[in-house]
């Protein structure tokens, strides 16, 4: 070899080290953290400790859901009492989804938010309780402990002080028995405008279930919203009663049904919370008066009340549900496919996009923050959308969490755990039990999806729609209407769902 040839190898080969060696740190970053003197007394001392950051500044960046720029790390502590600050550095371990460590982050201006998450009750990290720091700007330089004050708490959820409102707080006694320990349930009722007027008069009831971990207080919003409430309050409106049923859950949303791993809520809604509704609002109580509809997890929720309790309600309005089957569940045909991450040809699937096709997430991504959530450092206890379908779909595992469908960070699937996820499969069921379920569902379904949906959720609805156009015996007349260049629940509407639930219950269609 030539020197000059020598001389090039070297270089060559230094470049090349340089790019495959990992970036060196930038700064050594730590927080101590305090906790207010108002806030000592009774502290929790064990506890999930977030480090929300953030080069651009919000009103709040403490969130379930991961988005641009947004890097966060965490980890549980045992035995702080509160008293002395908290260190946090990178001579601990930390969970994160983040693109460096903490003695990594980049020199300039950022924002921070810690949270002491410390309510294992409620499934999320904004739980009653809870304390955080408001958003702290910070110059990150070449060495840097910050001090941070964890001053806020999370309130109680309330429920909006009105006539026509009623909020109810039911001890279950399905659920309070599979915990062995007091189980609240809760939702909001929102009265017609005769209620008052006729107090002899019984009601058809609306059973409304929210997106994703939509809490019992989203009747707030129609209460305050002028339009609608003065069309409420008008004699054009239905005059039904509306139920807002509540999202929360052990490991998430509950999904209002019977799990291996949070219990019997199904059980508890139709032989419990729902008979009391009706007995002490007046519902009619029967089971042609009962409607149920929902949007996003509350289109799949609502779906599936119809489809697994047929008997006991006259109508589902499902809008852009989760996958109704799991051959598409998203883009994963979880009895087929080998990698919840990865597809057939090696390329990370995406989680999102918009309406023209764009992705906006991968679902690698995703389920890393999930992780980051989850107390036991992975998605199954995060309580955001994976582990409440690992909650509901899932047989519990040998840890006595809930098993999971894909491993949390190669995402390889379980084929055993998949095949257990079969009781919820929407097709299946019909498939296995059309000549007893058909007849029962006549009259009774519609599914309304985009088909630009921003989740990839239309091809389990398409799955869905090419079984019911192929049944007989009897054919089913469900009604599933696909919209072009339309997103997720962007045909929600609560005024025309009501008009064609009362116009179902009035026999005009």
């Amino acid at each position: 070899m030539s020197k000059t040839s020598y001389i090039f190898y070297c270089f060559f080969l230094i470049q090349f080290l340089s790019c495959r060696m990992p970036a060196q740190p930038t700064t050594t970053l730590g927080f101590e953290v305090r906790v207010a003197d108002d806030l000592q007394a009774d502290f929790p001392e064990d506890g999930r400790v977030f480090i929300f950051l953030n080069n651009s500044n919000r009103r709040s960046l403490i969130t379930s859901w991961p988005s641009p720029g947004l890097q966060v790390f965490a980890r549980n502590v045992e035995d702080w009492t509160g008293a002395e600050p908290l260190l946090l550095d990178d001579t601990q371990v930390w969970t994160q989804k983040a693109d460096f460590i903490l003695s990594g982050v980049p020199e300039g201006i950022w924002y921070v938010q810690v949270v002491w998450d410390h309510d294992r009750e409620e499934s999320r990290i904004g739980a009653t309780g809870n304390m955080y720091s408001p958003v702290t700007r910070i110059e990150v330089g070449d060495t840097d402990v910050f001090e941070i004050e964890l001053s806020e708490q999370f309130g109680p959820l309330e429920v909006v002080d009105h006539k026509f409102v009623r909020e109810v707080d039911q001890v279950s006694e399905s659920l309070s028995q599979f915990w062995d320990k007091e189980v609240h349930v809760k939702a909001s009722v929102l009265l017609p405008a005769s209620w008052y007027d006729e107090p002899d008069r019984k009601y058809p009831v609306r059973y409304n279930i929210a997106g994703y971990g939509g809490r019992y207080t989203r009747v707030n919003r129609l209460v305050n919203s002028e339009e609608f409430f003065d069309w409420w309050m008008s004699d054009d409106a239905p005059q039904m009663i509306q139920v807002f049923l509540d999202g929360e859950g052990p490991f998430g949303d509950s999904y209002q049904m019977d799990s291996d791993n949070s219990g019997p809520y199904g059980t508890n809604l139709v032989e419990e919370l729902i008979p009391l509704i009706e007995r002490d609002f007046r519902g009619l109580g029967t089971p042609e008066s009962r409607f149920v509809d929902g949007c996003s997890t509350g289109g799949w929720v609502s779906l599936a009340l119809q489809l697994y309790y047929p008997d006991f309600f006259n109508g589902v309005w499902s809008y852009s549900p989760d996958a109704i089957e799991f051959e598409n569940y998203q883009l994963v045909n979880i009895y087929k496919d080998e990698n919840e991450y990865v597809n057939e040809w090696g390329n990370l699937r995406p989680l999102a996009r918009d309406i023209y096709g764009d992705p906006r997430m991968t679902v690698k991504d995703f389920l890393q923050f999930e992780n980051v959530l989850g107390w036991s450092d992975t998605y199954v206890t995060s309580g955001s959308q994976f582990s409440a379908h690992t909650a509901l779909y899932s047989p519990k595992g040998a840890d006595g969490l809930p098993a999971p469908m894909f491993d949390p960070h190669t995402g390889v699937i379980d084929r055993e755990v998949a095949e257990h996820w079969k009781k919820y499969d929407m097709k299946i069921l019909l498939q296995e039990n059309w000549p007893e379920l058909g007849p029962k569902l006549q009259g009774k379904i519609y599914i309304w999806m985009g088909d630009m949906d921003n989740f990839y959720l239309n091809p389990a609805t398409r799955a869905f729609d090419d079984f019911i156009q192929r049944t007989t015996n009897p054919k089913s007349d469900a009604t599933i209407v696909f919209e072009p260049m339309q997103g997720h629940c962007a045909g929600f509407d609560h005024r025309e769902i009501l008009e064609m639930m009362w116009a179902k219950w009035e026999g005009k269609e």
